[in-house]
């Protein structure tokens, strides 16, 4: 009985922390600490099959422990080097814009730590002893963040949504002259599948097209893509174009006042691309948007870098709360120098 109390335990901690997920992600799940919530209650559960199946055999669970501590190990390994080699890519497909460099600077910080560890075990020195540990330490909570942020966002990219929606809302993303890019292109033929279920159903939303006119684009962004959809046999009468926004905050703001115009009890789909689902639904949420944020399907290589730029966006917006925790785990590492 002894050695399954730890278990028990672990369970019990794992199923309270599922309940607290339950009862956050049925109020909204448009929000990003669901995801803490999901990561801790799979934490639990990891820890307590570990202690279950060490009741069981020992061997076994030394060689699963085994198993993931190489695992990891080879992961911390091989990921600068993808990234490196992905922001190699970025830069020979997408140019030298500073969003296409992320993963190449992600790839060279981690890197540069590395090195920066093995260059501090050598030398010995105390300061340098206590900067490193500060440096991974901070290190690794913004990883157990991004850990979190990173698995919600596959989640909530997944969830299906069934309830019926009055509105299908596709965020704009640049145009060439007056074409639709191949990254546009994706969300608009996400949103014409979203139509289509829709209408398989009976239903007969409208599709906002969200986007003004910027720098280098011969028409709105609105413009071109209704004109996209239209010509793939979206009724013209069923496209609405909000052509004023320049941000993605003013494409929710701007299309949920033609919404609630038109139906104030609207409820709404808001299409973007995958890498982005997560901060739209926060923005979405922000706006005072009755609905859900799916995602279309992302060019591989352009997802390390973009997903990348999402997270810092989001550390941005919550700077204070992760600059202070930050401060804390510098100021505890200090201690041992006073």
């Amino acid at each position: 009985m002894t050695g399954v109390l730890p278990a028990v335990i672990a369970f019990a901690i794992a199923a309270v922390w599922l309940l607290i997920f339950a009862r956050s992600f049925r109020r909204d799940r448009r929000l990003l600490r669901n995801g803490f919530y999901l990561a801790i209650t799979l934490a639990f559960t990891g820890i307590g099959v570990l202690v279950a199946l060490g009741n069981i055999s020992r061997e076994a669970t030394a060689a699963l422990v085994i198993f993931g501590v190489l695992a990891v190990m080879l992961a911390v390994l091989a990921l600068p080097l993808l990234l490196v080699a992905n922001g190699v890519q970025m830069l020979r497909r997408e140019g030298r814009r500073p969003a296409n460099l992320l993963s190449l600077a992600a790839g060279l910080l981690m890197i540069g730590l590395f090195v920066f560890s093995v260059l501090v075990t050598w030398l010995n020195w105390e300061p340098l002893v206590v900067l490193n540990s500060i440096a991974t330490a901070v290190f690794g909570y913004l990883t157990v963040v991004f850990f979190c942020f990173l698995l919600y966002s596959i989640v909530y990219g997944r969830i299906p949504h069934r309830q019926a929606v009055d509105f299908i809302v596709v965020l704009g993303s640049g145009l060439r002259g007056s074409r639709v890019p191949p990254l546009l292109a994706s969300r608009l033929d996400r949103a014409h599948k979203a139509y289509d279920v829709e209408e398989s159903r009976g239903r007969r939303p409208t599709v906002i097209t969200s986007g003004g006119q910027g720098p280098g684009e011969d028409v709105p962004e609105a413009v071109a893509m209704a004109d996209y959809l239209i010509a793939r046999q979206i009724p013209a009468d069923r496209v609405l174009r909000e052509d004023k926004s320049t941000t993605t905050t003013e494409n929710l703001t701007f299309s949920r006042e033609i919404m609630a115009e038109l139906r104030p009890d609207y409820r709404c789909l808001v299409v973007t691309n995958n890498f982005h689902v997560m901060r739209a639904a926060l923005m979405a949420r922000k706006a005072g948007v009755n609905g859900q944020v799916i995602g279309a399907p992302t060019a591989r290589y352009f997802w390390p870098s973009a997903t990348i730029r999402e997270f810092v966006a989001i550390l941005v917006e919550h700077k204070w709360i992760h600059l202070t925790i930050c401060a804390l785990i510098a100021a505890l590492g200090v201690l041992p120098l006073l």
